[in-house]
């Protein structure tokens, strides 16, 4: 929910509408952002602050102690219904974190010994027999020590002791688990050489300047694929609360048992937690460990505390905007301020089309050329004076928010929300920021002093709020589907957080591009996806790509999220073979299977075939073909597997006899097959079934897609189940 929620779009979009008409010429053809804030704020009036007050109140993020009562009852229920995930979420919600935090809650000491034996079965569990071999020694010291035990109890802890010995010893004989150690190896790759003009940029490449493309990343030389390019922490990450719906009035209970990304990630590295340390003053922000609760706390979220309903009803836009400005308060906030006092006045700052484009159109600032040929007029935005680019609020500050191109609707909405946080702050008596903040002197317990001029703070959150638009960079995850006892799992790429970073953002768009990123936690890496010579330019995609959506598609996306007709190779290429033939979702002709053509009625397109058919026909046989192969993967998730198979064998019979090879809903029955075998154990009818799926796959999204390399990876687990270890091999090395 990017955003603010619906209910406060609508309200302010007819608050817009009965404006007078002059006052909405003022805020339409306002020259700055600060003209644009200054004539919108005042127009916020107490009624529709209590309008808002009372959709806020629709999120429930204070303490409650009733809440544990709650939350521990449904869990009790999920766990006797053997869904312990669900049950393990349910009781985190209530608040105490884990055993450490327990023991040092005052848990009686006659249980500690039981406690202690608890925490080295869940060490063991999540694969750390070093932390629970640890605890185990630590436990018969305590038994020596301090015996407070009958015999009869210390004979049962002993055996249970035993048993956990014995998983310890069986732990650290194991080699560790793939993916694990993948992950690990990626989290500690570095860039090879670091570029000294451009902090987490490799080397090898280097940031120039155009007068219509604005800034961007060149290869200062032949990139192999594979090469990492790019390792950058998010200057400002805000977790993605997902589909956290309004609570409805009347309802018989006023707490909600959804799970959301809210429940499973901390809320500042966005580490995946079941255990989350809660914050002591909300019941909605929550954290992998103390340390990262202590950071946050320092950093933003003793001011965002008492305001987390209003942000989840203002957006995540709106709270990556306040958080940027909240970040900024640590590094020179004079020297800020007076930027935001100085250049916010300023209504070509930064911009492309800006009348003196020759101010240094060229940095080769990763090459290995003498100085002289690096000295330079005037810095390119976000660069120090000597064309360092700083990876800080100055980056952030100077990236477009495109203000010239957002409707006076879409302005006036963000300006409203801006105020209404302002004045929250204010009526809070929120101390946000200073003039004089150092982050060695920061302390929870002395917040800082409110600035004067929080409305200079307010025009800046506007700006991001509106640079969002273009600039933000969703950190997604591949998230499971299904329980974990099911027998059939999946997976899916889901939005996690929403994020700004500073050296990403300076990568242009392209509908084929030939870099992939990817993250961990707050940290995103992009990596060489193809060959790129010397002196091509660093491509990134915005979302659009060829292999998902035809060219008028993804030109209409580009233009109505980024405000530029995208003219890179493979939509110059489309648009000049825009009647190329069939797509993928093409049907064919059931007598002599070539492919079928046409508008309502469509016709084979063999040479010898006359053979035609009404389009609604197919249609409605494609769409009772999708009922069928839901059904079976119903049956699929609920373990009834030879049925599922017998149903996709008909769904497979009847999809060869109307759709094209390369049809989506034909990869998606392949897929199924190989999911159902795989369960029965078949790994070579599934691996079979997987590499028809593969096909498929390659056609709609490309040989180097992130689809694909998921594909791949599944292809080579079940080659690795199946025995066929060369294969499996040959699958990761392909």
């Amino acid at each position: 929910m990017d955003l603010p929620v619906d209910e406060w779009k609508s309200y302010i979009l007819q608050k817009w509408s009965l404006l007078p008409k002059s006052i909405q010429v003022t805020i339409s053809t306002a020259e700055t952002l600060h003209d644009l804030f200054l004539h919108s704020s005042p127009l916020l009036q107490p009624e529709d602050e209590m309008f808002l007050k009372r959709l806020s109140g629709g999120y429930l993020v204070g303490k409650d102690p009733d809440a544990s009562l709650f939350y521990r009852e449904k869990g009790n229920q999920k766990f006797q219904a053997k869904d312990y995930m669900g049950a393990a979420v349910l009781y985190s919600k209530i608040c105490l974190k884990d055993i450490v935090r327990a023991q040092t809650h005052g848990y009686p000491e006659r249980l500690q010994p039981k406690l202690l034996l608890r925490k080295a079965e869940c060490l063991v569990t999540l694969g750390r027999p070093q932390e629970a071999s640890q605890t185990v020694t630590d436990l018969e010291s305590s038994f020596a020590a301090k015996p407070t035990l009958s015999a009869s109890q210390f004979q049962i802890l002993q055996r249970t002791l035993c048993r956990v010995k014995v998983k310890v010893q069986e732990k650290e004989n194991l080699p560790e688990i793939f993916p694990e150690a993948l992950t690990k190896t990626f989290e500690g790759v570095d860039l090879r050489e670091e570029n000294e003009q451009i902090p987490g940029a490799s080397s090898s490449v280097s940031l120039h300047i155009d007068p219509l493309k604005g800034r961007y990343l060149v290869a200062t030389k032949d990139i192999l694929p594979g090469e990492l390019l790019v390792k950058e922490d998010a200057f400002v990450s805000v977790l993605n609360p997902g589909e956290v719906p309004l609570r409805p009035r009347g309802l018989e209970s006023k707490w909600d048992i959804q799970v959301t990304n809210g429940d499973l990630h901390c809320h500042r590295c966005l580490r995946h937690t079941l255990a989350p340390v809660p914050c002591d003053g909300c019941s909605y922000a929550k954290y992998c460990s103390q340390e990262c609760m202590q950071q946050a706390w320092d950093r933003y979220h003793s001011v965002e505390c008492s305001l987390g309903a209003l942000l989840l009803t203002l957006g995540v836009f709106c709270h990556v905007a306040l958080r940027s400005t909240l970040l900024a308060r640590f590094e020179d906030v004079g020297k800020v301020t007076k930027k935001l006092c100085g250049e916010m006045s300023n209504q070509g700052i930064c911009l492309p089309e800006s009348k003196n484009p020759v101010q240094t159109l060229k940095y080769d600032l990763g090459g290995e050329g003498d100085k002289k040929d690096k000295a330079v007029e005037t810095p390119i935005p976000g660069c120090d004076i000597n064309g360092k680019y700083e990876r800080n609020y100055n980056a952030i500050f100077h990236l477009l928010p495109h203000t010239e191109n957002h409707s006076p609707e879409h302005k006036f909405l963000c300006a409203l929300s801006v105020s209404a946080l302002c004045r929250q702050l204010e009526a809070a008596g929120l101390q946000a920021f200073t003039t004089d903040l150092k982050p060695t002197k920061l302390k929870a317990a002395e917040p800082p002093v409110l600035c004067a001029e929080l409305s200079v703070w307010g025009v800046a959150m506007l700006r991001h709020m509106l640079q969002l638009q273009c600039n933000a960079q969703a950190i997604t995850t591949i998230q499971q589907t299904g329980s974990k006892e099911s027998l059939i799992t999946d997976t899916r790429r889901v939005r996690l957080a929403t994020a700004l970073f500073p050296v990403v953002s300076l990568l242009n768009h392209s509908c084929s591009p030939n870099t992939s990123v990817s993250f961990i936690g707050t940290i995103a890496t992009i990596r060489a996806s193809q060959l790129i010579r010397s002196g091509q330019e660093i491509l990134h995609c915005y979302g659009p790509h060829e292999s998902r959506m035809g060219v008028a598609e993804r030109r209409q996306k580009l233009r109505s999220q980024y405000f530029f007709d995208c003219d890179c190779p493979p939509c110059e290429r489309e648009k000049q073979r825009p009647s190329a033939g069939p797509g993928r979702g093409a049907f064919r002709c059931h007598r002599c299977r070539a492919l079928l053509q046409g508008d309502d009625v469509l016709s084979c397109s063999g040479p010898a075939c006359m053979e035609s058919v009404s389009r609604d026909l197919l249609v409605s046989r494609l769409q009772d073909l999708q009922r069928q192969v839901g059904a079976a993967q119903k049956h699929l998730r609920n373990g009834r597997l030879e049925v599922a198979i017998q149903l996709l064998l008909g769904c497979q019979s009847d999809a060869e006899s109307f759709l094209s090879a390369e049809h989506s809903v034909v990869g998606e029955i392949e897929d199924a097959l190989a999911q159902a075998y795989a369960a029965l154990g078949d790994w070579e009818k599934s691996a079979t079934h997987l590499q028809k799926s593969l096909q498929v796959v390659e056609v709609h999204h490309g040989p180097s897609s992130v689809e694909m390399g998921h594909e791949l990876f599944k292809l080579a687990q079940v080659f690795f189940n199946g025995g066929r270890l060369a294969m499996s091999e040959d699958v990761f090395n392909c």
